[in-house]
């Protein structure tokens, strides 16, 4: 059985993808965690060179998040390799490096979990 996305989370998962887009993140990817975990909702993961962009994409996706409605979330890191927002458990970024992304491999672990798509 497929969730139905309501409205509102679709609108700011679409503003947090378009806000890494605008900083150069590649590869951005959102994964609906909504069948196959009992905790988590959405990760959206995208990759950024360390240091400086990274930080630019944190930063906008933090503003574009308020804009859209959004609380200001929880950061984890910084690191120079991998950098989490968590919008409470509903939606959480996960903002890496391309050889963090490779190792850790979110996509393979959460293979069960729907890709949304959201087209530039």
């Amino acid at each position: 059985m497929t969730q139905t996305i309501d409205a509102t989370t679709h609108q700011q998962l679409a503003a947090i993808v378009q806000a890494a887009r605008e900083r150069r993140a590649e590869d951005v990817t959102v994964l609906d965690l909504t069948e196959v975990s009992t905790t988590l909702d959405y990760f959206v993961i995208a990759t950024a060179t360390a240091g400086l962009q990274l930080n630019a994409v944190q930063e906008n996706i933090r503003e574009q998040a308020m804009a859209a409605g959004m609380g200001r979330p929880s950061v984890e890191g910084p690191s120079e390799r991998w950098l989490l927002l968590a919008f409470g458990a509903s939606i959480v970024v996960h903002l890496m490096t391309r050889e963090a992304r490779e190792y850790y491999d979110l996509e393979g672990l959460w293979s069960d979990a729907r890709v949304m798509d959201f087209p530039e």
